[in-house]
């Protein structure tokens, strides 16, 4: 329903009035009114058949069992099948509107401890990882596929990142666990960026105006990525420090918003990477400047306002995935899209298993203390086959130049080589997951733990506040004494809940040690910014605390 009226029965004409309005005033011509009308239209048709999407499994028991993100390409692409065609997906589209707010919206909920715990391994992925496919992608193509090399590279540079989009919402509506998400989403944040330089290094080459120089193409990935995280920096540091000096929740809103736009704007004006520049600003603004800038209800409303707008892009970007599938195309280029999803599992493999390989062997010589941990087979296996491929891979094969010979082949293989990532890879990681065992099958007792521990959280607030608060007048003392009562049995009654759900599931102890550990950790950043924002502090102190928990 949109403000209360069904889907159904929404009829776009409701704003023909609004826009031939404009058009008899002399504001647009009867042209641009007409374009306006017909983009709002489709928008609505769009937004309505992916939100129809959403409450298919709770009509049908069987669809639960696939992702939402998932289930929005499979009607995409049965839209296709039948040639309904809802948007025409450019990379203007993908790039410059959908990809900013998904990627800030990643960067602002990944937590800089945990990356910075796992950055060595984050960066091996993201570099040599991403070259190893390029490579891999490349010479596979071109020596199976007959694929000239120049744009055999091409269509490795495309698929060489695992995009954040497909990644980052699927492992999230799994539900999987946090060092695994931390990995997968730190490697499709930054590794995306590296593939958007190399693309843009290698796109030249085929068109005769870029040759291969070692020297200068290092220099160049220095300039484009510096660019992009000095330019970040300055954002989100400069937004960080603006917010301390006023409390206005739908300003600070706006201005997330202006950051992942602006950013990523500025930083290709200049000649940097935006996607690098986007997430330096929400690594920024979500861990140092919602907390130093920002007070608890307010970090609370911009975190929901970026989790509504993520899923309003991720509903609109994969039900447009599968729209844009051409079966004729794809049915005429089936030896380089095998050739590629080969090559592309192939060098994924070696690239994850090599990669974390030689990290675990860094860690056994020079080991980095009690937080760096290795990552065992089990983790390494999912790296490796939750690799996806989505928006990001298609919208660079799309910016291939119409100039370019053999344009149709980079797209068609591109598009059936994500198309094979989010319908066979995507739709089978939940199984793989679960039979390695780290879907967390305790993550309903945690749930279960966290909503009794806070309905006990609550209730001890409504206790004190019945014991310190001012009496209400005309209320008498002996109903104060009575709601008293009530509230302290419920008390008791949630702590034996808690204390039997302990006693079933011995591991909660451990979660319930680790989840005060985070506690007073946000206790300690909140104090120190509470004390920047009244002036008495001139700089963010750095934790102390983290040091004395991981002494004790």
């Amino acid at each position: 329903m949109l403000n209360g009226i069904p889907f159904a029965d929404f009829n776009l004409e409701i704003f023909s009035p609004l826009v031939a309005d404009l058009a008899e005033s002399g504001v647009l011509d009867a042209l641009e009114s007409e374009a306006i009308k017909t983009n709002l239209e489709r928008f609505l048709l769009v937004l309505t058949v992916s939100l129809s999407v959403a409450t298919l499994p709770q009509i049908f028991r069987w669809v639960r069992q696939i992702p939402y993100t998932l289930l929005l390409v499979v009607v995409g692409a049965a839209l296709a099948l039948v040639d309904v065609r809802l948007v025409n997906l450019s990379p203007e589209l993908i790039l410059t509107i959908f990809l900013p707010p998904l990627l800030f919206e990643a960067a602002w909920n990944l937590k800089w401890g945990d990356l910075r715990r796992d950055l060595f391994p984050i960066t091996l992925f993201a570099v040599v990882g991403v070259t190893i496919s390029v490579v891999g992608i490349g010479l596979g193509l071109a020596q199976w596929a007959g694929i000239p090399l120049s744009l055999a590279l091409l269509i490795g540079a495309s698929l060489s990142a695992t995009d954040p989009v497909s990644v980052i919402a699927l492992f999230r509506e799994l539900g999987v666990g946090e060092r695994i998400r931390t990995l997968m989403e730190g490697e499709s944040l930054f590794n995306d960026g590296v593939a958007v330089v190399a693309f843009g290094l290698l796109v030249g080459i085929p068109l005769g105006i870029e040759t291969f120089d070692l020297r200068v193409t290092v220099l160049r990935v220095f300039t484009v990525v510096g660019i992009g995280v000095g330019m970040g920096a300055l954002v989100g540091f400069g937004i960080s420090y603006l917010t301390q000096r006023f409390d206005l929740p739908l300003v600070e809103q706006s201005l997330t918003l202006i950051a992942a736009y602006g950013t990523y704007l500025v930083v290709e004006e200049l000649g940097g990477s935006g996607v690098i520049g986007v997430v330096t600003t929400g690594l920024i603004l979500g861990n140092f400047g919602s907390r130093i800038g920002m007070n608890p209800r307010t970090r609370l409303i911009v975190s929901e306002f970026w989790e509504f707008l993520a899923f309003f892009v991720n509903s609109i970007v994969f039900l447009l995935i599968g729209d844009q599938i051409r079966y004729n195309t794809l049915g005429d280029n089936l030896i380089p899209i095998g050739v590629a999803i080969i090559a592309m599992v192939g060098s994924r493999a070696l690239s994850t298993y090599g990669l974390s390989s030689f990290y675990n062997m860094t860690l056994f010589i020079n080991p980095r203390g009690a937080e760096a941990q290795s990552i065992p087979w089990s983790v390494q296996t999912i790296l490796w086959w939750g690799g996806l491929r989505g928006s990001v891979a298609i919208a660079l094969a799309l910016s291939v130049p119409e100039s370019l010979p053999g344009r149709e082949v980079i797209i068609a293989t591109v598009f059936g080589v994500v198309l094979f990532t989010l319908l066979v890879q995507g739709l089978t990681v939940k199984p793989l997951l679960l039979s390695l065992n780290l879907l967390g099958e305790d993550q309903p007792q945690k749930q279960e733990y966290l909503e009794k521990l806070a309905r006990h959280k609550a209730l001890q607030r409504v206790l004190e506040y019945l014991v310190k608060g001012d009496r209400r007048v005309g209320v008498e003392a002996d109903f104060y004494q009575y709601q008293k009562a009530l509230v302290e049995g419920r008390i008791r009654d949630l702590e034996v809940e808690i204390n039997t759900l302990q006693s079933q599931y011995p591991q909660l102890k451990d979660f319930a040690a680790q989840q005060l550990r985070e506690e007073l950790l946000a206790i300690e950043a909140d104090t120190y910014a509470e004390y920047m924002r009244s002036g008495q502090l001139q700089r963010e102190l750095a934790p102390f605390l983290q040091e004395v928990l991981e002494q004790a």
